[in-house]
């Protein structure tokens, strides 16, 4: 469902995801914040998935999303907003990013991540959610609400 959105909290960029559940429930926590959901395709599955839309819940039908076919493409619809990239390969905390309103938060596929050709590693804008050394990563969807719910404590929301 594409809606118009004025200026939505954030913007959450789910670059190629791969699992429908993560998806749904990333877009539950968009409408729960006043944020806007774009994905970035090719994705794993199809956007009226079963699974997509039973994580999703009843939000769904309220998400303000917008599909784009390139990275070029999403670029091109957010000129002049700020862009966050999430990675576990960033040496950057997310809390020592200063977010602002309609800032983009960008979150890589489940297997692969952000692919360098986007992200650049020492890049003041790329960031990671701090986790044990053992630990390889967090689920998509607990880490798009975790960047998700820090921007809005800075924004005061």
């Amino acid at each position: 469902m594409e809606r118009e959105s004025a200026s939505p909290r954030l913007n959450i960029v789910l670059h190629q995801p791969e699992i429908p559940h993560n998806t749904g429930n990333i877009g539950r926590t968009c409408v729960a914040t006043g944020s806007k959901l774009w994905i970035v395709r090719p994705c794993g599955f199809q956007l009226n998935d079963r699974q997509l839309r039973r994580a999703g819940m009843d939000y769904w039908d309220d998400l303000d999303l917008q599909v784009v076919d390139t990275w070029a493409d999403l670029v091109q619809q957010l000129t002049g907003h700020s862009f966050y990239y999430f990675s576990r390969h960033a040496t950057r905390a997310h809390w020592s990013a200063e977010f602002r309103k309609s800032d983009v938060l960008v979150f890589g596929s489940e297997s692969q991540g952000l692919p360098s050709t986007i992200i650049d590693k020492s890049s003041d804008e790329s960031l990671k959610i701090p986790m044990a050394n053992d630990a390889r990563s967090l689920n998509l969807s607990n880490a798009v609400a975790i960047a998700t719910y820090e921007a809005l404590r800075q924004i005061n929301v």
